[in-house]
């Protein structure tokens, strides 16, 4: 299993724009991948209410975990989401 810690950079966090690339981009990867607020529990994902339900906001720290054939380049992908401006994206 893959795991990283990402500071969420765009402005409304994972919400909006940011959460439906992210989602869409977690759905487009042959693995498991979650995602958990620093201290919360881990979500799916590839669900974008599950998502948007963790509450992160900009400059908020995230944990990703994947596992799968593309679960490294499963957490690239969604690293470099929430790692660009959301005016980049």
């Amino acid at each position: 299993m893959a795991e990283r810690v990402v500071t969420v950079v765009p402005e409304d966090g994972l919400h909006a724009r940011p959460a439906s690339k992210f989602v869409e981009a977690a759905n487009g990867f042959d693995a498991e991948i979650r995602v958990a607020a620093a201290d919360g529990e881990p979500v799916n994902a590839a669900s974008m209410l599950a998502v948007t339900s963790l509450g992160v906001a900009a400059g908020d720290d995230v944990r990703l975990t994947a596992e799968g054939a593309d679960a490294e380049a499963a957490l690239d992908e969604l690293e470099r989401i929430l790692s660009t401006p959301e005016d980049e994206l």
